[in-house]
């Protein structure tokens, strides 16, 4: 059995990466501090693109672009959060500063 870092451990460490980059993070959301799913909005030059947590064919942690492959206005990232949010109250919900739309953390995008 795999070894799971609790949301909120998870979700601090992200902010840190965020803080080391110079980038800003804030959690807009609080969820479960042990299990909840989490959704990453990264704020771009172009847009938002909201990352939400998923796992791939084999069963590793990934990031799926919930908004799609192109960066959207802000209407449609809430839209898509308030959906997920409705589906999974125990969501956490955080947002970075992302110029280049790309996460502050390592992670596999699909």
């Amino acid at each position: 059995m795999e070894a799971r870092v609790k949301s909120g451990i998870w979700v601090s460490m992200a902010l840190r990466l965020a803080d080391i980059a110079g980038r800003s993070g804030a959690v807009l959301r609080k969820g479960d501090p042990d299990s909840g799913g989490v959704l990453c909005v990264l704020r771009g030059r172009e847009g938002l693109v909201v990352l939400s947590q998923v796992r791939d064919a084999e069963g590793r942690p990934a990031w799926l672009r919930g908004t799609g492959p192109a960066a959207v206005e802000e209407a449609a990232a809430d839209a898509y959060v308030e959906r997920q949010v409705k589906r999974d109250p125990d969501l956490w919900v955080v947002e970075f500063d992302a110029p280049d739309l790309k996460p502050p953390f390592e992670g596999r995008l699909i």
